[in-house]
Formats: structure tokens, sequence, C-alpha cells
């Protein structure tokens, strides 16, 4: 009896889980956006050991930068792709994404990090915003040099951006990369757990007989 209980929630977390892998596969194919006509504007390169810091203070800056208000089109444009690019990564939620190269989530964690970067090195330009901006550098430094991780790269260390360009996640290295499909699996049985629960609350009860 228990088996046939959990054979249907079984069935709609395998559903669940194989209809995110298509729609993910059709939907992101390509690791970078297509075209790629790089008519944006350049973002500097990030290193791996600059990564893990700045994904720390990756909150803070993001909320200094939005509250800025002598700004101009290209900082602005730069913000914008850092959010975006933020989102394409699963807002950093994937394990592994900022510490291991072989994530396929890596690329686009340098992305969106490399661009943050960009904006705090901007807003040492802004005169509301200099101090605040000096500070997370400061402490970003301070880090980087108490954490050892000035020398640290990877393949992607000398990697380029532009706003013109998204680099999406490579969802074909998934199946091969096992905390990044431990991570969706579960997110796709909790999805399937929620469907399940739902249907059974929704399903309307027999009428027993007068």
């Amino acid at each position: 009896m228990k088996n046939d209980r959990a054979r249907p929630l079984l069935l709609t977390a395998f559903s669940a889980a194989a209809f995110f892998c298509v729609v993910a596969g059709s939907a992101f194919g390509h690791s970078r956006g297509d075209g790629g006509s790089h008519a944006g504007l350049d973002i500097p390169q990030i290193s791996h050991g600059e990564m893990a810091v700045i994904s720390d203070y990756r909150g803070r800056i993001i909320d200094l930068a939005s509250r800025a208000v002598e700004t101009n089109e290209p900082f602005r444009r730069v913000l914008n792709y850092a959010e975006i690019q933020y989102s394409y990564c699963l807002w950093g939620r994937m394990p592994g994404s900022v510490t291991d190269e072989e994530s396929p989530f890596n690329e686009c964690a340098h992305a969106y990090l490399a661009a943050t970067k960009a904006v705090l090195l901007s807003m040492r330009e802004m005169p509301r915003e200099r101090a605040a901006a000096g500070e997370i550098i400061s402490a970003v430094d301070a880090d980087m040099v108490r954490r050892g991780l000035a020398l640290i790269t990877c393949r992607f260390s000398g990697e380029a951006f532009n706003t013109a360009d998204i680099v999406k996640p490579r969802w074909s290295g998934i199946p091969f990369h096992a905390a990044s499909m431990a991570s969706l699996t579960g997110l796709a049985s909790l999805f399937g757990l929620g469907v399940f629960v739902l249907r059974r609350f929704s399903r309307p009860k027999a009428q027993s007989p007068e």
C-alpha cells in the first residue's frame, strides 16, 4: 500500500526533473548568448581569487550602486548587466559556482562578479559614493591578503566580458557535475512534491451517501 501511494510522488518528481532539464536545455543550449556582437561595453576580467571575495561583498556593492544618484549611462549599463548575469547564474545559489572551476556555472559567475567589480571601481569616482566604495575596496584588499587569494587563477581568469554578450551556464555539463546535479534534482523533487500535495488537497472529496 505504501509503495502504491509513493509511486505517484516519485513519478511526479521524475517528470518535473525531466521537464526542467528539457526546458533548460532548449532555452539555454549555448554557454554564450547567441550572436555575441560585442557591441556593448567591455568589462575587465576577474581572477578566481578575486571572485571568492567579491562574492562576499556583492550585496553591499549592488546596494550602494542602486542608491547612487549621480550616475552615467555606462555605469548603469554595467550595473544592469551585473544583475542580469546574476539571475542567469541562478542568483549564485548553485553549489561551487564561484569556487569550483569545473562547475557549469563558473563562467557565468565570473561574468556577474567581473561586472560587480567594475561597478565597485567606478564608484571610486563618484563624489557621494567614493567614501563607501573606498571602504569596501579596502575590505576586499584586506580579505584577499588574509586569505592568500591574490595569485589564485583558473581557466576563466583571463576572460574579459562585454555587456552585449550574456554568459549562460553550461547546462549540458550539469549531469557530469555532482553538486549541480544534486541541487537541481532536489529542486525538481521539491517542485514535484508541491505539485503532488496541491493535486491531493485540491481533489474534490467524495460525498457520502445519505
